[in-house]
């Protein structure tokens, strides 16, 4: 569900939580002035919980890798 910022005439700055489908706000749901619609700021990508890390999807730094090799090593006979 989007969040969209608006700017009453009386009220000020305020945002509104749209569901699905839901047409776009034309008057404050306070005080039933005009409102406009407003170019939010708040955009990205929010991850909770812990294992988000920048890392994650990225090559190791010296193009080794943290895996196990599949071969067997050669020098332990």
């Amino acid at each position: 569900m989007p969040i969209y910022e608006y700017k009453c005439e009386k009220c000020g700055k305020f945002e509104f939580l749209h569901r699905a489908g839901e047409e776009v706000l034309i008057r404050c749901p306070k005080c039933g002035s005009p409102v406009k619609k407003l170019i939010s700021t708040r955009m990205g990508i929010v991850f909770h919980g812990s294992g988000f890390y920048v890392t994650d999807n990225r090559p190791a730094a010296d193009g080794a890798s943290d895996k196990p090799s599949s071969k067997p090593d050669s020098s332990a006979s």
